[in-house]
């Protein structure tokens, strides 16, 4: 007789007719650690029971699982009370919870928190962390060279800065050598000396798994690095040691690559938008200052140059009247005096006296004439400098190096700018000398 053949659904089918009418498996408690602790969106739960030699995948349905009195986290020691289930889809025996109550903190977790404590006290933690370069020359990756981190990683750190040069270390990860090597990566890449910044990380796992990132060995090494380091351990949930003790702690491998080094694509637009702010920069700068100054030429003194004189031509004429008028004053009183002298020496005439009065009219009249000399001459120099001034703020001034002032026939609106007038129109120019009638015979606008 033939042996049945039987199908894998059959199998599954035939096991789980076992587990379910079996009154122990549906009717138990059981006790351990979890591990692998996922809370989907829809309510459910899923995570690892586990002890020191065996585990079990466990499901908490979301109708169960609101009933709980306190949040379920990795490391948790738990006792549970369901029923044994096989998931048809894998024919993977499972544990179905019903009840969840907990019964203290794992053994893991208890040395986590332990190792935690003592090296915050040693301020192992607390060091100045260091910067990471902006542009780094030279990249290390301390990680497994097998698996989608240190692809994912590669991959990112090629697509945004490739001018980066990425050196692999390649470690275990997890198991009883991972923290030894993890350590001696460390401490080899600063003996070297060639990479600017290192990624030491892995992937997501259990608490197991992810554990010799928390290794005390491990951990000072990250914290004596002279060597900027960035922690990508496991995912945005997994919190290690090592990601306290690093400089920059990133929620997964492919953060940390995004971290370490800047977007190329981003800097070319930097670039390209500082290239086009040099370029029109000098052209804005020459609009304002010409803006400038067609506001400074409409300006009434650069109109009617010459009102700004007559008050001070008025001012001379009237200082150049006064000071004739007292020198001749100055005169005529002299002459008087003369008179008087001459008049009292011939009534008495003593040759002596009159010989005297001479030399005293002759050294008197000489006195006279340089005294006036002078006086005119210094105001003659005062009159020089204030014509200078007055030159030096003049349009005249500027006018006789080639400029012009252009107005309208018969106006006194000044001309700045071609829109202002038509071909055909009639203009006044008025030069440093003499005065132009011209007629408007093209006009080219401004580029």
């Amino acid at each position: 007789m033939a042996k049945e053949v039987w199908t894998v659904r059959q199998l599954v089918a035939h096991l789980t007719s076992i587990v379910t009418k079996d009154a122990k498996s549906q009717s138990l408690r059981v006790e351990g650690e979890i591990s692998n602790f996922t809370h989907h969106a829809s309510g459910h739960m899923y995570f690892t029971l586990k002890d020191e030699s065996a585990r079990m995948r466990v499901v908490f349905f979301a109708r169960f699982a609101r009933y709980l009195l306190f949040k379920p986290k990795n490391g948790d020691r738990v006792t549970i009370r369901g029923q044994l289930d096989v998931y048809d889809r894998d024919g993977q025996v499972q544990i179905r919870a019903l009840e969840m109550r907990n019964s203290g903190q794992g053994d893991l977790f208890t040395r986590f928190q332990y190792l935690k404590e003592q090296l915050e006290a040693q301020g192992v933690f607390q060091r100045a962390k260091r910067t990471l370069p902006a542009y780094p020359k030279s990249i290390g990756l301390i990680t497994s060279p097998h698996g989608a981190a240190v692809r994912d990683m590669i991959t990112t750190l090629q697509r945004r800065y490739p001018q980066a040069k990425v050196l692999l270390y390649p470690v275990q990860v997890q198991g009883d050598v991972a923290a030894w090597e993890i350590s001696n990566a460390i401490g080899e890449m600063n003996r070297r000396a060639e990479v600017d910044l290192l990624i030491v990380g892995r992937g997501g796992g259990s608490i197991e798994e992810l554990w010799a990132f928390n290794e005390e060995l491990v951990v000072r090494s990250i914290a004596n690095s002279t060597i900027p380091i960035i922690s990508a351990v496991g995912h945005e949930t997994d919190t290690t040691l090592s990601d306290l003790a690093a400089d920059v702690r990133a929620a997964t491998p492919t953060a940390a690559a995004e971290l370490a080094v800047p977007n190329q694509e981003e800097l070319k637009s930097k670039l390209d938008a500082v290239l086009v702010r040099l370029e029109t920069l000098p052209k804005k700068i020459f609009d304002q200052r010409q803006l400038q100054l067609s506001r400074l030429m409409e300006r009434p003194i650069f109109q009617h140059p010459d009102r700004k004189l007559v008050p001070h031509q008025e001012k001379f004429q009237y200082l150049t009247k006064r000071l004739h008028q007292a020198v001749a004053a100055h005169y005529a009183k002299g002459e008087r005096s003369l008179e008087r002298v001459i008049h009292r020496i011939q009534s008495v005439q003593p040759d002596s006296k009159i010989s005297d009065a001479r030399s005293k009219l002759q050294r008197s009249s000489r006195e006279q004439s340089l005294f006036f000399q002078q006086y005119m001459e210094r105001k003659e120099k005062q009159f020089s400098q204030l014509v200078t001034r007055l030159e030096s703020v003049s349009p005249l001034a500027v006018m006789k190096r080639g400029y012009s002032l252009v107005y309208r026939l018969g106006g006194d609106q000044l001309v700045t700018s071609a829109d202002q007038v038509n071909p055909g129109d009639l203009l006044d120019v008025q030069l440093a000398e003499g005065k132009l009638k011209c007629q408007v015979w093209k006009k080219e606008e401004k580029k």
